[in-house]
This record gives C-alpha cells, sequence and structure tokens, in this order.
C-alpha cells in the first residue's frame, strides 16, 4: 500500500509508506481507526503521576552513586545552542565544551550531542570529526512547525546534507489537538524517510498537550510512526520539561518495548537546569522503563545551562569543596 504524503513532491519524494509494528498496522488505516485506538490506551491519572514523581524526588543518593549519577547525566546531554544569534563561532566553542567539558580533569566525560539549527549543522559536524560526539540539528520549521509539508522535509534533507547525525522535528500540534492523527502519522512518516541514516528525536512540545492523556497518545503515535526518539519539547514554551510528563512518556516506552519489541529512546528538554533535576530523572529513567534506558543511547537531557551545574557538583565531589564561578564556561 502507498501513500500520497506530498502530492506536489516529485515522485522520489514519496517513499512507500512506512507500515507501523504488528500488531499495530490496521489501526493506522484511518483517521477513525487511528482515533479510536489511540483514545483506548489507559488514562493517565494526573494526581497519582505527581504522587508517584514525587516519592520518586526523594530518594536519597550517596557519594557513590552520585558520582556515577553526574557522569551518567553529563554523557546524556545534548548541548544545546538555538538562538537567532547563533554564529559559527558560537557552535564551535560549543563544539569544545562538549568534547572537554571541564579542561582541567580529562576524566571527565563528553556530552552525547551538540544540539544546532540545521544551517549550523555542518560547522559542528567539522569542529566534532573523530570525537563520536552526534551532532542533532532541529527542523520541521522548528519551534512552531507550521509550515507546508515540502517546507519541512526540505528543512530536514539540508540538516541531513550538512552533516547531522540526529533530526528532531516538531510535531503539528494544531493538527493533533483537532484530532487529525494520521496527519500527524504521516507527517512523521515522511519525516523519517527524509532523514535517511540520521535517528529522529519527535518533539511533541507537551506544555501545549494539556493533558497526560494526550502526552501519552502523542508518544504512541510518534512510536507507531518510527520516531527513534521521543522529546518532550523545544524549550520555547512553559511548562516544558517535567517530571509527570517524563513518568507518562517513560511509561509509554516501556510498554511499546514491550508490545513490539522495539526500544524507543526519550529526551526530556526545557527547564532542566540542575544536578537534583538530572537525578531525579535518572531515579526515574530506572523505577519506570527500567535500567536498559540508563544510556546515553536511549535517554537524552536537552539542555544548557545543565551542564554546567553538573560540572560543578562534580568538582564538589572530587575535592570537597566548590570552585570559583570561573571554573565553567558561561555559554
Amino acid at each position: 500500500m502507498t501513500h500520497v504524503l506530498d502530492p506536489d513532491a516529485p515522485a522520489a519524494a514519496n517513499p512507500p509508506r512506512r507500515e507501523p509494528p504488528a500488531p499495530y498496522r490496521d489501526v493506522t488505516r484511518s483517521d477513525a481507526a487511528f482515533r479510536a485506538f489511540l483514545h483506548g490506551l489507559p488514562g493517565v491519572d494526573q494526581v497519582g503521576a505527581e504522587s508517584r514523581v514525587a516519592v520518586l524526588g526523594t530518594r536519597s543518593i550517596k557519594t557513590t552513586a552520585k558520582a556515577w549519577a553526574i557522569d551518567t547525566a553529563i554523557s546524556m546531554v545534548d548541548l544545546t545552542t538555538l538562538e537567532g544569534a547563533d554564529t559559527p563561532g558560537r557552535v564551535r566553542s560549543l563544539a569544545a565544551k562538549a568534547r572537554r567539558p571541564d579542561p582541567g580533569d580529562p576524566t571527565t566525560p563528553p556530552v552525547a550531542a551538540v544540539c544546532v539549527y540545521g544551517d549550523l549543522a555542518g560547522v559542528a559536524k567539522e569542529a566534532l570529526t573523530g570525537t563520536g560526539i552526534s551532532v542533532a540539528a532541529v527542523a520541521t520549521a522548528f519551534p512552531s512547525g507550521r509550515a507546508s509539508r515540502a517546507v519541512k522535509l526540505a528543512d530536514v534533507r539540508d540538516a541531513v546534507a550538512n552533516g547531522a547525525d540526529e533530526i528532531d522535528m516538531v510535531i503539528d500540534r494544531g493538527a493533533f489537538l483537532a484530532g487529525r492523527h494520521l496527519d500527524v502519522f504521516d507527517e512523521i512518516v515522511a519525516v523519517k524517510e527524509a532523514c535517511g541514516d540520521a535517528h529522529l528525536k519527535v518533539i511533541l512540545e507537551t506544555g501545549e498537550l494539556v493533558t497526560l492523556d494526550n502526552v501519552r497518545r502523542a508518544s504512541w503515535l510518534a512510536m507507531l510512526a518510527g520516531g527513534d526518539f521521543i522529546k518532550t519539547s523545544t524549550g520555547k514554551v512553559s511548562p516544558a520539561a517535567t517530571l509527570p510528563v517524563c513518568l507518562v512518556m517513560l511509561e509509554a516506552v516501556r510498554d511499546f518495548r514491550a508490545a513490539t519489541g522495539r526500544q524507543v529512546g526519550v529526551k526530556p528538554a526545557g527547564g532542566i537546569r540542575t544536578t537534583k533535576d538530572a537525578i531525579k530523572h535518572l531515579v526515574l529513567v530506572n523505577e519506570v522503563a527500567g535500567p536498559e534506558w540508563l544510556s546515553p543511547d536511549w535517554f537524552r537531557f536537552g539542555a544548557s545551562s545543565l551542564l554546567n551545574d553538573l560540572l560543578l557538583q562534580r568538582q564538589k565531589l572530587r575535592t570537597g569543596h566548590y570552585s570559583g564561578p570561573d571554573h565553567v564556561s558561561v555559554d
């Protein structure tokens, strides 16, 4: 079966429709069937979700475990700059920090990726060559997603051509909230095809989805469409990443793997600024999804200022005292 993704695009831009994993293929045959499936997912008890994250957030993390958690969190950071004033020089500076987060301590692990706008992906790629650090690029008319599908796909192809290893796309929240779930599904499928070998992170912009039930539905939609990661937010909308939202997304990836055998990653982004915040997320990952997700391959933090606090706390554990404010660079 084929499905026209963009009727004005050349034939090569309209690949055969990617089928979701069995036993979910039939649910994407029509909007009505897809809507019935998504609205048939178990409802989320918001009070229960908030209570659970509150309890998990009180876990006491001792010194050895804290040291492990800090290094693990550093290795999971997508070090990000997404400003209109970004320059090649700023991206190169960020890449240098990604490679050696603490120049005075070579035992500090590098971060997972540097995340930039697609037109600067080539600069990041050149600066990170040979490091194993990925280049992530936002695309699909980030952060609003308000553009034609042809423009969005061109945005993705341009970022990949510039050297992006990972694409962070935004879903059409208006279409999702209007109940046009199949339109959102087909757009993610088309973006996944345009990514080629690049991994796809699907940004749900959970602050605009209003309810945790919608977060669960959007998570399943994105995974069925082939997303490699589901991501909370662009960081441009408040609220961004919250622990209850992350809980629901972790439950979704856990249940999706149990149902299909395919593992999908999770990336909270926006508002995670302190080591305490990061550790709370790692506890949540371990308790909800399981230790298999405690890896940069399956869990990331989209952040800019978080890395500095992780470095300061790491220095405190290593030396017994906090360094001065000049110990970390100002991003």
